[in-house]
């Protein structure tokens, strides 16, 4: 098969309904919930507005439109690799400049709701992931990992999301062994449906914050906020992750879509 008959083919199961576009992504408004930062540090997200500059009124009495204002991170967003320290010195690590190949590639699905919804503290680990690769297979070079916690059903509630109390937040998220086996791996991101790539209490650990630290300082990408990933299989899905084309942008809120056959 040629990859243009495989693409006419992937344009007919498309239009079929054979493979189904899932929205991986959480509605970006006034009531998302932003990450807030230790108070020793100067400054959070802004909230999200949306300002109307008009409406089929005197303003534009035909059309409707808005401008907004939010941060690079919010929502379901993509952190590129310069939103670290450890991936500063990357050139093609900016929004504008990162190879847009890499952006849409096969998904792996691990499931750890069952274990968040009783813990949410719960850690993924180099043994969880290895006993998840010899149920579904080998995760490969260039591909997505993304970690299921359901944790999307708290999307409208942002204190249940950022679920914090006075030692911290507290949601699920990954070990740094884990992040270094897949970097290792060569995947090509990691995806969480919690507010960042790491675990809420991941500030403790070595190195801190290892979603963010081991994944940017070896060019690769974080996916945060992910959601409907109860919709996706372990293995078989591709996933759409683009982030806007923003100006030396160090992430930007995206629409996370997942091809996923029926």
């Amino acid at each position: 098969m040629t990859s243009a008959t495989a693409l006419a083919e992937l344009a007919g199961l498309l239009a079929s309904g054979k493979v189904e576009v899932v929205d991986c992504t959480g509605v970006l408004g006034p009531k998302t919930p932003l990450l807030k930062l230790p108070p020793d540090f100067a400054k959070d997200t802004p909230p999200i507005k949306i300002h109307r500059i008009s409406e089929y009124d005197k303003d534009g009495p035909f059309w409707a439109w808005n401008w907004l204002e939010l941060g690079e991170h919010s929502g379901t967003h993509f952190d590129a690799p310069h939103h670290w320290i450890t991936g500063k010195d990357y050139p093609e690590g900016y929004t504008d400049t990162l190879d847009v190949q890499r952006l849409i590639a096969p998904a792996n699905v691990i499931d750890i709701s069952k274990e968040a919804a009783e813990n949410p503290d719960f850690l993924l680990t180099i043994d969880h992931v290895k006993a998840w690769e010899a149920e579904h297979g080998e995760i490969k070079a260039g591909e997505w990992v993304l970690l299921r916690s359901d944790w999307d059903r708290f999307a409208d509630d942002e204190a249940k999301f950022l679920n914090a109390d006075e030692t911290g937040p507290h949601t699920p998220g990954p070990t740094p062994e884990v992040i270094q086996y897949l970097v290792d791996k060569g995947i090509v991101g990691w995806g969480n449906q919690c507010i960042g790539t790491d675990a809420g209490m991941a500030g403790g650990m070595t190195p801190p914050y290892p979603a963010h630290n081991l994944l940017h300082a070896n060019n690769r990408f974080g996916l945060a906020s992910l959601a409907n990933l109860d919709k996706l299989p372990p293995k078989g899905a591709i996933l759409i992750a683009a982030p806007l084309k923003i100006e030396h942008g160090t992430g930007s809120p995206i629409r996370a879509l997942a091809l996923v056959a029926r």
